[in-house]
């Protein structure tokens, strides 16, 4: 494929690992760990192979493994310890460095292989905690640094998207607290739904009745809910929609909407910031994330 990403600098390397370049370059040096290419002009860059084997380097001296022992073994064997170190003790770490490989060389095979062996040990539930979210933090960080391109957040986003979809449905039929309806959306032109995706799931997982209207709804559209006799309890998730000149506007048309009624309305994410200055009606809440929305429910 054309648009796998191919090679990587050193800084790329830094982002990625969190050991800073420096360090790198001494492993290179001192150690010969890594060995840079160059290209017809001389610059120096690393393969898709110097990256797997750099994230299991950090992860073996995370667990106590000296550079100078991980220097003397062979290639075999640091895949061979890494493995071993990470289905035993330290898998979490392993299937954030493997998640990041297959993000950067759009293997989804990878992705699945290492998500069926985390299922081994942990629920679905804990391997979106423990893995998932740090994953997804780190992703943040690297798309700050320009690390990454939108193609490689889509590639891995939509994977994450499809195991929670799954495991959703697994729940559907289970459903056994009506006295509320959840129904979930996100503002228009927002694409960024893991977070709330993951909610639903919550939700559905404890028996609440749910709708998922998904990706960029124009608040209009929630007239059909307030007009029927249900109670109801909106939640939106806020991530780079709206943009900071019109967020005051569109919470002073939800508040509008929800001051004459009983329902309630929850909006989690980043941009609740931009408006916690403003009187809203008591039934409107807002939460900084997702994680500190669940911890109320």
């Amino acid at each position: 494929m054309n648009n796998i990403k191919q090679d990587f600098t050193i800084r790329d390397l830094e982002n990625i690992s969190g050991i800073k370049a420096h360090t790198i370059r001494i492993w290179e040096k001192r150690y010969g760990l890594l060995e840079p290419q160059r290209t017809d002009t001389n610059i120096r860059f690393y393969t898709p192979q110097n990256l797997t084997k750099l994230l299991n380097i950090v992860l073996l001296n995370n667990n106590n493994f000296k550079i100078s022992k991980i220097a003397a073994m062979s290639e075999d064997e640091i895949i061979l310890k890494s493995r071993e170190l990470a289905f035993n003790t330290a898998t979490n770490d392993e299937a954030i460095n493997t998640f990041k490989v297959s993000m950067f060389q759009f293997d989804k095979i990878l992705f699945n292989n290492t998500y069926n062996k985390l299922l081994h040990k942990k629920t679905f539930r804990e391997i979106f905690k423990d893995v998932f979210i740090p994953f997804l933090e780190d992703i943040g960080l690297l798309w700050h640094t320009e690390t990454l391109l939108p193609a490689h957040e889509h590639f891995i986003s939509n994977l994450i998207t499809q195991k929670i979809q799954i495991n959703t449905e697994k729940l559907q039929y289970s459903i056994n607290n009506t006295n509320k309806t959840y129904v979930l959306f996100l503002p228009e032109n927002e694409i960024h739904e893991l977070g709330l995706l993951y909610l639903n799931y919550e939700l559905v997982l404890r028996g609440f009745h749910t709708i998922y209207l998904g990706q960029s709804l124009p608040l209009n559209n929630l007239n059909y809910f307030l007009e029927s006799d249900r109670e109801v309890c909106f939640i939106t998730s806020l991530t780079i929609q709206p943009y900071d000149d019109k967020i005051e506007d569109y919470f002073k048309e939800i508040n509008e909407v929800m001051s004459n009624t009983k329902n309630e309305f929850i909006a989690a994410g980043r941009k609740v910031e931009k408006v916690k200055h403003l009187k809203l009606s008591p039934n409107i809440q807002l939460q900084n994330s997702i994680s500190d929305l669940l911890k109320v429910l």
